[in-house]
């Protein structure tokens, strides 16, 4: 009796291994199937971008990628990709070449927008709603590394909402972060999701780490896109001011009802400014614009967005130890 149950649950084992590995081989299957699906819909519509132009008074070449996202031809790549370039040309999947010319750049978001020279109708891509997106989802990055063409690597979502500074300086807001491998030549490729969606737009991978690499969100891409093809660029608004982040003290807080850690004080309010004409003056730390909290330069380069252009905005501020507010009209920022 004790030999038949031990052959019986040897039975069993053997009998629950094969389904447990045909249904590990049956996810696989699934999970592969939904990538090849994505790379078959999307990868028509990702382009080579080959770079010529002059960087720091030398003559250079690069190479990227981008997405088409119209038959007409606007392809949106990397600003860094396509910045000093005096001819680009965009190769695709099937052979065809073609020049193309920059519609807009925005550095502060490291996206740039091109127009295709060509009267072919032209495989698009479609922008998915990356506000969707959650960490754990699959995610596929399809670009042209290091030369060698329609490269595809796929990973999941690692995080979302993060912050990356672009080359210029300025802070890029919801970054997704993917361990989908990127390489040089990755930059400005597509990240898809699992319908075949761009949800992202490749542009940075941590030196020296794994797995950590960066794109710029669909929906920031969208905002970028609307932008250039409306005005030529992202119009954004300014006050005039030089600024830096500092703490404010325990103290000053219980007795102002402040409860951030900082604000941003101004160093220097340029002559002719919309800063000097409401009022602001060095030493002045500031604290809210409208509603929204300023903790440091990027809150303010954040939320003077194009909507804040000629509106009144209420700007509070530290002075003397008090809180005050007072009213600035920004004007466009130009370059």
């Amino acid at each position: 009796m004790q030999l038949w149950r031990r052959d019986r649950d040897r039975d069993t084992s053997f009998v629950s291994n094969r389904v447990n590995s045909a249904q590990d081989e049956e996810l696989l299957d699934a999970y592969s199937s939904a990538v090849v699906g994505v790379v078959e819909a999307v990868s028509p519509s990702v382009v080579h971008v080959q770079v010529r132009g002059a960087r720091q008074g030398r003559a250079a070449q690069g190479s990227g990628s981008g997405t088409i996202l119209s038959p007409d031809g606007i392809v949106l790549t990397n600003n860094h990709v396509v910045e000093g370039a005096s001819a680009i040309e965009l190769a695709l999947t099937d052979d065809r070449h073609f020049p193309a010319r920059v519609l807009g750049r925005d550095p502060d978001t490291d996206i740039a927008v091109l127009r295709a020279e060509t009267s072919d109708r032209l495989p698009a891509a479609r922008l998915g709603n990356s506000k969707k997106i959650k960490p754990g989802q699959i995610a596929i990055a399809i670009g042209n590394p290091l030369g060698f063409e329609s490269t595809v690597t796929a990973g999941i979502v690692s995080a979302v909402g993060r912050s990356l500074r672009a080359q210029n300086g300025r802070l890029i807001g919801d970054v997704i972060q993917t361990d989908a491998a990127l390489n040089p030549g990755n930059s400005g490729g597509p990240l898809v999701n699992s319908r075949a969606e761009v949800i992202g737009v490749n542009t940075a991978v941590i030196m020296g780490a794994q797995g950590i690499c960066f794109s710029v969100a669909a929906n920031t891409a969208q905002h970028v896109l609307t932008q250039v093809l409306q005005h030529g660029r992202v119009r954004r608004a300014r006050l005039g001011v030089a600024g830096d982040q500092v703490a404010l003290p325990q103290r000053l807080k219980s007795r102002t009802g402040l409860t951030q850690a900082s604000g941003v004080r101004v160093v220097e309010v340029q002559p002719g400014s919309p800063a000097q004409a409401g009022g602001l003056e060095p030493g002045d730390v500031i604290v809210a614009l409208d509603k929204d909290v300023v903790t440091g330069i990027d809150d303010i380069a954040r939320v003077l967005d194009g909507a804040r252009i000629d509106k009144r905005v209420a700007v509070r501020i530290l002075r003397d130890g008090r809180v005050e507010t007072i009213d600035i009209v920004p004007t466009e920022r130009l370059g």
